[in-house]
């Protein structure tokens, strides 16, 4: 086997279309994604990277796993090595991590072209399918109906000789859509999960968001920059704005009154200067 790794994402769905569930666009859980890695292995260094939708994120990297957890159904991703890149030697404690009537395993490595899928019914492997455009790594169980456009060459022009008459990314991506009900690329919903860590990495520090400041701040700012510090006494300044639109004129007019007096008194000296 010449691949190395790939990127694999496992469906477990728990009851009769719980598939449907992601067309609401649910939000994933923290804490059950905390239980499913502490279930996986308990001696995983736990870590939260962030909470974002899994279908409009970078794929995850080693040591890494996306986990949304809904009513009825399961998504996670992370990165399968070794052996594992072949689906059907996936170890039994990822495939029965969540108590599923169905799990859909998909693997990608898009650089080597290498993508697989594969179909678990009560525990039991239907279908699996693993390949290269060159390579055929993988071929159990009876192609399902949305297979066979793909292997009469209707999708993809052919290669001739030995290569498969279709990219194994394009069929591994209709099998998911086709065993789902829905699609989940960028044009479908959302699909809310919470990214993890396992090698021990810390938490990212995330700075907290300065404070807003108003219209009147940002002009006395920008008065003190300009050495306009002139202060009226007979100004109530503590007095709050009617509305946001009031607040805007009167600070527009103090300002063009200041800039204009601070004009004629720089004309006035430059003018007795000259004539000195």
């Amino acid at each position: 086997m010449d691949i190395s790794h790939a990127v694999l994402t496992l469906w477990y769905i728990s009851q009769p279309n719980g598939e449907e569930v992601l067309k609401t666009e649910p939000k994933a859980d923290r804490g059950f994604g905390r239980k499913f890695l502490a279930q996986l292995d308990p001696t995983f260094p736990v870590t939260p990277i962030g909470q974002f939708p899994l279908n409009r994120s970078a794929q995850t990297d080693p040591n890494e796993y996306y986990i949304g957890g809904y009513p009825g159904i399961t998504v996670v991703q992370t990165v399968c090595e070794g052996e594992s890149v072949l689906l059907s030697q996936l170890p039994d404690t990822l495939l029965n991590a969540v108590p599923a009537q169905r799990v859909i395993a998909l693997a990608s490595n898009e650089k080597e072209g290498y993508a697989g899928f594969a179909l678990w019914e009560g525990g039991e492997l239907k279908r699996c399918l693993c390949a290269t455009r060159e390579h055929l790594y993988e071929d159990t169980g009876l192609p399902e109906p949305f297979e066979a456009p793909y292997w009469a060459g209707e999708k993809y022009e052919p290669l001739g000789g030995i290569s498969l008459p279709f990219e194994p990314q394009g069929i591994m991506q209709a099998a998911q859509e086709y065993w789902l009900g829905i699609a989940v690329g960028h044009d479908g919903p959302d699909l809310d999960v919470v990214g993890y860590a396992v090698d021990g990495r810390p938490e990212p520090k995330i700075d907290p968001p300065k404070p807003k400041r108003t219209v009147g701040e940002l002009s006395a700012q920008s008065a003190n920059k300009l050495g306009l510090n002139d202060y009226d006494d007979y100004e109530d300044h503590n007095a709050e704005p009617e509305s946001t639109g009031e607040e805007i004129i009167s600070t527009a007019k103090h300002l063009g009154s200041l800039i204009g007096n601070w004009s004629a008194q720089t004309f006035r000296s430059l003018k007795e200067r000259w004539r000195s």
